[in-house]
């Protein structure tokens, strides 16, 4: 069974940079992709970015893409995200989603089919 497990939250200020990471177990993650989202407090939960675990190709939603990046470690099996330069509005829970039939590229557009979740990290940023 496939587990993925968040860690890294915490409070921080605006201005700070945060790593979180999302430890996968259960299998290999070859051909799957895996991916980062985020759910603000009375919102939707929303796409971050996404990585194709064979091929590192990565992808991102265009209003954090130059702040936040995401990575693999194959050996590993665990996801990055590096968020740099956090603001208020970046307080959410993130969690790391995978699935081994939706494609990094289309993990924005099909949230509600994707496989494997984690329980999430909050991170707060203060202002």
């Amino acid at each position: 069974q496939v587990q993925l497990v968040e860690s890294g939250g915490g409070l921080v200020q605006a201005g700070d940079s945060l790593t979180l990471s999302c430890e996968a177990s259960g299998r290999t993650f070859s051909g799957y992709a895996m991916g980062w989202f985020r759910q603000a407090p009375g919102k939707e939960r929303e796409f971050v970015a996404a990585i194709n675990w064979s091929d590192g190709t990565t992808y991102y939603e265009p209003a954090t893409q130059d702040r936040f990046a995401v990575s693999r470690d194959v050996a590993k099996t665990t996801l990055y995200l590096q968020m740099n330069n956090l603001k208020p509005d970046d307080t959410a829970v993130y969690s790391c989603a995978a699935d081994p039939w939706i494609t990094a590229q289309a993990m924005d557009l099909r949230v509600d089919d994707l496989t494997y979740w984690g329980k999430g990290t909050l991170v707060t940023v203060s202002s």
